[in-house]
Formats: C-alpha cells, structure tokens, sequence
C-alpha cells in the first residue's frame, strides 16, 4: 500500500498516469519523486518517463505485469554497501538485468527554515549512514524513511522548523524547501551504483561490439572446498570476477547464496567461450545457478 506523504502524492499520480498512456517508456523506480532512483532514470534515459513506486518490490512487478518496460534499482553504494533486500528480490523476480549505471551521490540538508537549530534529520537509512559524521558533529538524530525524496516531501508536510531531511537538492526543488547545506554526505566520492530490470534479457546483437558483464547468484554444494573448487574454473579460464557476495538462504543458516559479477559473457549472448567453460565449471560444483543475464559493462573494473 502507497503511504506518499502529501505534497509527493498529487507528483506521484500524475508520472503514473503519463506512464499509463506509454508503459514502452516507463521506467519503474523505487521512491517519490525526487529520490536518487528518480535522478538516475533521468540519466540513463532522458526520454523516459520515470514511474515512482513505493517499494522495490512494486518496481518489480510493475514491470512483470507491464506497467513498465523496465525497473531502476540500487543495487549497492559505495559506502554503505550492498541495498537490502535487493539480493533475495532479485532470484524471485523472475526479471533481467540489461544494464548498469554509476551515480555520484550528493545529498543536501534542507528544511522548511534555514535558520535551524535543528533537532532530527529524515532520511533513508543509507543517506543516514553515508551522512553519519555530519550529523553526529551536529546533534542531530537520525530518523529513518522509505527513501530520500520521501523524507523530503514528509518534512514539507510536518512544516516544522526543527525537522530537517536529507535529500537530492531536486527534492528541495520539489517539495518547497530550502537548502541549508549542501553535499552532506561524509565521503565526496559517495557513488551509487543502479542495474536496470527487463522481462527479457538481451540478445547477442546488443552486446555485439561491447565489454560485457554477467551477474548470476550459485549456491555450492555442501561438502568441503565447493566454493574453492566452483570458483577455479573463473581464474583458469582467466575470468575476472568483480564481485562475490554471501548471504543466507532462508532461517536454517544451512545455506548460503553468492551473487557474483564477472567481466565477460556466455558465447550464446555472442561472448567468450572461456566464460562458457567456468561457468560449466561452476555449475559442476553447485546445487543450483541462476543467471540474470549478460549487459554492456558501464565502468571500467580494477
């Protein structure tokens, strides 16, 4: 169930009903109007018309059930980590990931009044975190939201003078409040990094001509040196694997998932047949993989 505060809602019905009239352009994002999700559709695709859901979940089905044509999700953030939930919705999605993108991230203070003091800052948690020196040598508590824009139009409509939040300046735009400090964030270098979710992955003639990526998640088998044995097949095939991450399957802790990027695709998406025999490799050694698809690599590795 939505839960927009006020001043984002009449925003929020409005991108749906444009996306309603043209779901081929839609693209699902996470928050209200404003948040980091927003900004990083409008620079992917310009042309788009970006569709606000309230959760990740709700991004997701909008574009199974074709509301939209795809889905911009965080996926992990340079300082906080890996975005919460996304690895256990992605399996279940049942979508692709067709494409990457790297966002710097600036996050301002802003407030009904400028003059403060101020008591509490609203925020998601990761804007907290990534913002956590700043508000410590401030005394400001922090107070979590759904997402960054969200906090902002939340502020807007508490119009209380003490209550900041910590936002994208284009939330400030929005909402009708005023910047009290800019480019909070604690590390200058603060950079988030988005996948794009499709119903169906690309074909080979997309990645024609183009680095590629590939992201999948494996679950070893539970016997001594899997993981060590599923992995050998990446570095004697000499394929880079950019990323490795466990998390647990289910309440049991008898089953722990990896999600992993490498550098490369499969020959069937007009890749290299090296990446074709670590991933037979892999699969030898596991209980199950599951392949989100191959897409053209944004940045540069290593």
């Amino acid at each position: 169930m939505d839960s927009y505060a006020a001043p984002a809602q009449a925003m929020v019905e409005t991108m749906r009903a444009a996306a309603a009239g043209e779901p081929a352009r839609a693209i699902a994002f996470q928050g209200a109007p404003g948040a980091n999700s927003h900004r990083a559709v409008n620079e992917w695709a310009p042309e788009a018309l970006p569709l606000p859901c309230y959760s990740f979940a709700g991004a997701i089905e909008a574009v199974k059930d074709g509301r939209a044509s795809c889905a911009m999700i965080p996926i992990d953030n340079s300082q906080a980590g890996r975005v919460a939930d996304i690895h256990f919705l992605l399996p279940e999605s049942g979508l692709f990931i067709v494409g990457e993108h790297f966002m710097p991230i600036h996050h301002d203070l802003m407030a009904v009044s400028g003059t403060g003091p101020f008591k509490a800052a609203y925020s998601h948690p990761h804007a907290l975190s990534q913002s956590r020196a700043f508000l410590r040598d401030r005394d400001m508590v922090p107070l979590g939201h759904s997402d960054t824009a969200g906090a902002a139009a939340h502020v807007a409509e508490l119009n209380d003078p003490t209550v900041a939040a910590i936002a994208p300046s284009l939330a400030a735009d929005l909402y009708g409040l005023q910047i009290v400090e800019r480019n909070v964030e604690d590390s200058a270098d603060n950079t988030t990094r988005f996948v794009v979710l499709a119903r169906e992955p690309l074909g080979p003639a997309s990645l024609a001509g183009q680095e590629a990526m590939t992201t999948f998640v494996f679950e070893v088998k539970n016997i001594p040196a899997a993981l060590y044995k599923a992995l050998g097949g990446f570095a004697t095939n000499g394929v880079n694997m950019t990323k490795l991450e466990s998390y647990q399957k289910g309440a049991s802790f008898s089953a722990s998932m990896f999600y992993a990027d490498i550098i490369g695709a499969p020959s069937g998406s007009g890749g290299n047949p090296a990446v074709d025999r670590a991933l037979e490799e892999l699969a030898f050694h596991c209980k199950q993989v599951q392949m989100f698809g191959s897409y053209p690599l944004a940045r540069k590795r290593g």
